[in-house]
């Protein structure tokens, strides 16, 4: 790995960090509080979220097993993947690698940020080849996007071939780990303190169920975290998000029941799709959705837009022509959603 000094951009690394006098002294009541223009009125809401997050860090830090110096908290792991890239590719000048198929919103980030964003394809199989990802760098190569499992194949990608790009690459590696609990495979955050140029992306919007609530997260070594603290605008998380966070880390008990649940309910959804005459392979998948290869995906597609079920159309996607993004809902959604393609099959016949 380059020094981190090489890899940032020249602006953020002279940029002061965000101060605040308040910061070192969070909301403590008892202080008389003229310094941000607040309403004092309305309270608690009319304060200023915690700037440092120090209270849900610490508890999102043991939970994930980290310290909590490791941790950065994003209005979704979107902002953390925007972050990433302020930080580190300078605009009109360097360019990103991602794998193809993928999570679309690295691309639109690219494009939002004006950096090149070149891909490298995955197999037939949904799977990574570290030497056709490293051929798609070249000096100017600051980030490598990876995600797994992968969206929308939903596979793991291969534990050795993420090892040697992280190993055989001078610049960050981000490793997108936003389905990790639907998933059988140990999650890479676990190894972070092996690999100084390694981000680990994940969310709270999936098995803990809080996507209306936007929390993210990016795990690194201290000294990316500090950097990308300094982009991070000041109050990101609100105060209603790390408190309902907050309480719903001590529900971690439910929140590994919904996911046994999701678990039971996506093997169902598999084998049902795969007795389905207008399905023609369903893909394997460790996270909460599937993709389903159809003899007619548009024509399946507008039958369930018509009886008010959506699911994701992957129209344009490369090694995905023809298929579904079918996300596992509830028992009563599944069986809607099957008991709709079993009339597609009876107005066929």
């Amino acid at each position: 790995m380059k020094r981190l000094n090489e890899l940032v951009r020249q602006n953020i690394l002279r940029l002061e960090p965000y101060g605040h006098e308040r910061s070192s002294n969070g909301n403590k009541t008892g202080l008389v509080f003229l310094d941000a223009n607040e309403n004092p009125y309305n309270t608690p809401y009319n304060r200023y979220p915690e700037i440092r997050q120090t209270e849900l860090k610490r508890a999102i830090a043991k939970m994930k097993k980290l310290p909590a110096e490791c941790i950065l908290l994003s209005n979704g792991a979107d902002e953390a993947a925007d972050i990433i890239y302020r930080c580190f590719a300078e605009p009109g000048r360097d360019n990103v690698v991602a794998i193809e198929p993928t999570c679309r919103m690295y691309e639109r980030l690219a494009e939002i940020n004006n950096v090149e964003y070149r891909k490298a394809a995955l197999d037939e199989n949904f799977q990574l080849s570290a030497g056709r990802v490293l051929a798609a760098c070249n000096g100017n190569t600051k980030v490598i996007w990876l995600c797994s499992p992968n969206d929308p194949t939903g596979n793991e990608l291969q534990r050795e071939e993420i090892i040697r790009i992280i190993n055989g690459f001078e610049g960050i590696v981000v490793v997108d780990e936003a389905y990790s609990d639907f998933s059988s495979a140990t999650p890479l955050r676990h190894e972070l303190y092996k690999y100084p140029n390694l981000i680990v992306l994940d969310t709270f919007s999936n098995s803990w169920g809080c996507a209306g609530l936007r929390l993210g997260a990016a795990f690194a070594f201290p000294e990316i975290i500090d950097i990308l603290n300094k982009v991070r605008n000041p109050y990101n998380v609100n105060t209603l998000t790390q408190e309902s966070v907050s309480k719903l880390l001590d529900r971690q008990y439910d929140v590994e029941k919904w996911v046994n649940i999701l678990l039971a309910e996506r093997e169902r959804m598999v084998e049902a799709f795969r007795l389905l005459p207008s399905c023609k392979k369903v893909y394997p998948t460790e996270t909460n959705f599937f993709l389903a290869q159809m003899t007619d995906a548009k024509k399946v597609y507008d039958h369930l837009k018509g009886n008010g079920i959506l699911v994701k159309s992957m129209a344009g996607v490369p090694l995905c022509e023809d298929c579904l993004r079918i996300t596992v809902g509830s028992k009563s959604e599944n069986s809607e959603l099957l008991a709709a393609l079993r009339l597609l099959k009876t107005e066929e016949e």
